[in-house]
Order: C-alpha cells, then structure tokens, then sequence
C-alpha cells in the first residue's frame, strides 16, 4: 500500500514537471531569421602551367624523327637561356600519326586516298612559380619561327597552391556577414537573435577579376586569368526571441 502511494506520488511530480516545460515551450515565440552571408577576397596566381608543341613531317619516319629532335634540343636551348630550368622542362611522348592525300575524279567522285608520309607531334609542359617570367616567355616564344620550329603556345592556366586555407577563410568571412545581418534583422524587429539552428555552404566559385565572368552552379573555376576573386556563400538559420 504504501509502494502505490509513493509511485502515485512520484508520478504526480512527473506530471508537473513535464506540464511546467511544456508550457514554458508553448508560451515562447518561435521565430527564425534566413539570412545568406557572402565572402569575398581578390588574390593573385602563385603557380602558372604552360603548355605548346612543335611537330615535323617526312615521307620517311626517320628523317621525321631526326628533324623533331633538332627542334627539341633548339627549344631546350631557347628556353633555358630565357630563364627557365632544364628541369622544369617536360617532353611528353612524341606522338606519330600516318598521313594522307584525298583522291578525287575530275567529277568529284572520291577515288581513294595516297599515303604521303607521317608527321611526328611533340608537346612540352612547363609548371613554375615564377609566374611573371613564364607568362613572358609564351609570348616571346614566337621568335622560335626565326629558326623554322613551328612552336604552337596554349594560353597559360594559372593556380594557387593554398587553395584549400583560402577557401575555409572565404567561409568564415561568409559566416561571419550572415551573422551580422541576422543580428541586424533582428535589431530592427526589436527581437533577440538566438541560438543558431542550421547552416548551409554555398558552392566555391573562382572568377577573374573584373571579368563579368557568370558563377556555374556547380563551381567555377577560372584558370585563365592570373588575378583572380575567390567567393562563396553561407546560408545561416537563427531563432529569435
């Protein structure tokens, strides 16, 4: 008897407690604020790659391949007088492609094709952090038609090597906008901002400087100009009382 008579009673106090909570949860506003932070920061290209390639054709494939490795060795030459270390300088594999003439009849119908010859293509990769010579040197590289070596430049990409500690700055400063304009809102509704209830990351985007370059959904990232603007969005819920 007297074991039912404490439970009742415990079960009393319970009731209370939870009663008591539940009114304090009714009875509190439950108003949340959306806000979007934006973080931003200009910067410029520590590491450059650069690319171009050189070819030479030949009826017969050893005089092609001899002719290519004088003009690898004319461009090794040119390249490391400009500056540029030996072994910074990467070859790839020489690629060979057979090559044809198309036959045609005096009426135009196709009547097969003659084998000509082959022509022989070799590409070159250079990747530097003096960015400023490099970016240079492609554009002089043209002096290398004076010698008869047909050198074909690709426009430079330019990188950053601390892209990842930029990226988490770019967050903070993102977070931290957002956070301000929260509180802002709140201010001016004459409510208290409160505890933080979710936050969603934007998508990273790297455009040139002043390119009116559009952001892509799913990222850009620009390696075409060397000055560049890092950006990405923080999305933050926060209750207000």
């Amino acid at each position: 008897m007297r074991s039912n008579a404490l439970l009742f009673a415990t079960a009393i106090v319970l009731s209370s407690i939870i009663f008591g909570y539940a009114v304090i949860n009714r009875n509190r506003p439950q108003g949340t604020v959306n806000v979007t932070g934006l973080g931003e920061q200009n910067f410029t290209s520590d590491l450059i790659v650069w690319e171009g390639n050189f070819s030479r054709s030949s009826a017969n494939i050893q005089s092609a391949y001899a002719n290519l490795e004088k003009d690898r060795e004319a461009v090794t030459q040119y390249l490391v007088s400009k500056g540029i270390p030996q072994e910074q300088l990467v070859f790839n594999a020489v690629i060979t492609n057979p090559t044809y003439d198309q036959n045609y009849s005096s009426d135009g119908r196709y009547m097969g094709q003659t084998f000509t010859g082959y022509q022989l293509n070799q590409s070159l990769v250079i990747e530097s952090q003096e960015v400023e010579k490099v970016e240079k040197i492609s554009r002089e590289i043209t002096e290398l038609l004076n010698q008869g070596i047909a050198f074909y430049s690709q426009q430079p990409r330019y990188y950053y090597r601390d892209l990842e500690s930029l990226k988490l700055e770019m967050i903070a400063k993102a977070t931290e906008d957002a956070r301000i304009r929260a509180e802002r809102i709140a201010e001016n509704s004459g409510a208290k901002l409160g505890n933080l209830i979710s936050a969603n990351m934007g998508v990273f985007q790297i455009t040139g400087q002043n390119s009116g370059e559009d952001y892509s959904w799913g990222g850009a990232f620009n390696t075409s100009s060397k000055n560049k603007t890092a950006s990405i969005t923080m999305k933050l819920v926060f209750e207000v009382d």
